[in-house]
């Protein structure tokens, strides 16, 4: 029996997220397409790519950023898109409203967690807007949800959760390089770390790979750098850890580990100490 038009999904863009949800949906029954401006990253993919991908009636977003969603809205002609990217949140608001006075309808999927912790259906998706509709899609991609309001409320809940994310890694970075400098080996340290009340699960999710020295990226350090910057720009407050945080990741983004592991950061306390 031939699959109905509703199974047929785009995904656009086929870095680390894209990859990650076009696996789960295809393993969830969906016949997916995927499509990325880069000719590498369309080779990479493992699945049936294609421009075709643009004229799907379901298109999922997993772009770099809002300018690069708004392009591939521009060169598409779904009529659902469901948005995976870390955005501006104005920019957000603005794009649902433009869809809508077209009847074509944009639902935020926010998916808080690493690529790979997507792929296991670990991830938590903050879906903004209304979904009515589209929950078998949503639910293809994450059995994890929690609904946040209108468009735009995800990605405001995506930035304030990823800030917390962030600094939990460079905290477990900056304690395990002085616990380092102390004598205590990495290992000793995660294993101190696991046992006491400084644990927590966004720190230990990338502890072991600091400990490993395995910067294999599930998220990278250039993606996170611009996440950092739009909580920045978006936020009404001052935020102290966040812009040095900037710094910090800026840092190793000059240093050329953009493309590394968020995991990598802990790599910066090395080049000071070594200066």
């Amino acid at each position: 029996m031939p699959k109905s038009p509703e199974a047929l999904v785009g995904v656009v863009g086929l870095g680390l997220l894209g990859r990650a949800i076009a696996a789960r949906l295809a393993a969830a029954g969906f016949e997916v397409i995927g499509y990325d401006r880069s000719a590498e990253a369309m080779r990479g993919f493992d699945g049936r790519a294609g421009e075709e991908a643009l004229r799907a009636p379901r298109i999922v977003l997993a772009v770099f950023d809002s300018a690069d969603a708004e392009q591939a809205v521009s060169a598409s002609s779904a009529g659902l898109y469901v948005d995976c990217t870390t955005g501006d949140p104005s920019r957000v608001e603005a794009l649902a409203s433009r869809l809508a006075k077209k009847g074509i309808r944009y639902v935020e999927a926010q998916l808080s967690g690493s690529s790979d912790a997507v792929r296991r259906g670990e991830a938590l998706m903050l879906v903004g807007g209304d979904a009515t509709g589209c929950e078998d899609l949503l639910a293809g991609i994450s059995p994890r949800r929690i609904a946040v309001g209108a468009a735009g409320m995800a990605a405001r809940a995506k930035l304030a959760t990823n800030l917390v994310l962030g600094l939990n890694r460079a905290a477990i970075a900056e304690g395990m390089a002085f616990a380092e400098a102390l004598g205590i080996s990495r290992g000793q340290f995660l294993d101190l770390v696991r046992a006491s009340p400084a644990a927590s699960a966004a720190a230990l999710a990338k502890a072991a790979k600091m400990v490993s020295g395995d910067y294999a990226p599930e998220s990278r350090i250039r993606q996170h750098l611009k996440d950092v910057r739009t909580m920045l720009a978006a936020s009404p407050l001052e935020l102290p850890l966040t812009r040095a945080h900037e710094r910090l990741l800026e840092d190793a983004v000059s240093a050329g580990d953009g493309d590394l592991d968020n995991a990598a950061i802990i790599r910066r306390w090395h080049a000071r100490s070594a200066r």
